[in-house]
C-alpha cells in the first residue's frame, strides 16, 4: 500500500473513531491512547474474519452474493453467457456484475473479483491468468469501397482510424513475424467503452482495433473485414484480480476456477 493511501484510511479511521489515532512529528509516528485501544478492536475484528472465514471454506458449497467487475466487450460476449452454466453448477451464488472499462478499485468499489484483459497489472493485487486476447484490425466492407484497402501499416495514416481510449489511444503497435510498426492514427472517432468502438466499426466510421473473440463471428457473417491480416496487435492476457488470498471468498475461488477452464487460450 502506498504512503498516500495509508494516510487516506488513517484519516477515514480517525473520522470514524471521532478521535486522533496517531501523534505524528516530523521523524516518527506513535499511538496515542486511543490509538492503542483502536488497534485492539481491529485486531479482534481481524480474528474474527479469519474465524468466519475459515467456517465458511468448509461448507459444503460456495454460497452467498460475489460482486465482479468486467470490461464490457468481455462481459457482453463471453462472460455473461458463461455465467449461465456457471449458475447452474453453484446455484446458490449470487452475481452482482458491475460492467465497466475503467479500472477501479476493488476494496473502495468492494469488489471480490475483477477480470481485466491487460498484460501490465497493479502488483499490490493477486493475478489468475485466465486466457489470453489477440486481436486485430477491422473494417465494414462499405468503408473499405469507400476508401480503399490499406495494404501496409503506413496506410494507416490516410484512413479514419477508431481508437479506444483505455488501450493504445492513437499509437497503434503492429507485428508480424519479428517485425514490429508504431504507427501514430487519427480519426474523428474516440471512446471509452469497446462495445462502442466495434459499433462504430459495423457503422461504417472507419478502422477498429477489436478483440478477435468480439469481431471474428462478424467476420464470418460479412459485416466486418480483417484489415492488414498479415500484422497483428500485442496479444493480451486476460485475468482474474482479487486483493487477498487469504480471504478470498470461497464463491470467489469456485467463479476464478471456472472461468479458467472456460476461457483458456481460447
Amino acid at each position: 500500500m502506498s504512503r498516500a493511501m495509508a494516510s487516506r484510511y488513517i484519516a477515514s479511521m480517525e473520522d470514524w473513531s471521532g478521535t486522533r489515532l496517531l501523534h505524528r512529528t516530523t521523524r516518527q509516528l506513535s499511538l496515542t491512547s486511543a490509538g492503542e485501544r483502536v488497534l485492539e478492536l481491529c485486531r479482534e475484528i481481524v480474528r474474527v474474519a479469519d474465524a468466519v472465514t475459515e467456517v465458511a471454506s468448509r461448507a459444503d458449497t460456495p454460497h452467498g452474493l460475489l460482486r465482479v467487475t468486467a470490461p464490457s466487450i468481455l462481459a457482453e460476449v463471453q462472460l455473461i453467457p458463461l455465467l449461465s452454466n456457471f449458475a447452474d453448477l453453484y446455484p446458490r451464488i449470487r452475481i452482482d456484475l458491475q460492467i465497466t472499462d475503467r479500472t477501479v478499485d476493488l476494496v473502495q468499489d468492494r469488489i471480490d473479483v475483477a477480470i481485466r484483459i491487460a498484460n501490465h497489472l497493479d502488483p499490490s493485487l493477486i493475478a489468475k491468468r485466465l486466457g489470453q486476447c489477440p486481436s486485430r484490425l477491422y473494417a465494414s466492407p462499405r468503408y473499405l469501397t469507400a476508401y480503399g484497402i490499406p495494404t501496409r501499416p503506413e496506410d494507416l495514416n490516410a484512413h479514419r482510424c477508431l481508437t479506444y481510449t483505455h488501450l493504445g489511444g492513437t499509437e497503434w503497435t503492429l507485428k508480424r513475424h519479428e517485425a514490429q510498426v508504431v504507427v501514430q492514427v487519427m480519426g474523428g472517432f474516440q471512446t471509452n467503452d469497446a462495445l462502442a468502438l466495434r459499433c462504430a466499426a459495423l457503422s461504417d466510421l472507419g478502422i477498429a482495433m477489436l478483440p478477435r473473440f468480439a469481431a471474428d463471428p462478424i467476420v464470418e457473417a460479412n459485416k466486418l473485414v480483417v484489415v492488414l491480416p498479415g500484422w497483428e496487435p500485442t496479444t493480451l492476457a486476460i485475468h482474474a484480480l482479487y486483493v487477498s488470498r487469504r480471504h478470498l471468498p470461497m464463491a470467489a475461488r469456485a467463479l476464478i476456477d471456472f472461468l479458467a477452464t472456460r476461457l483458456r487460450d481460447k
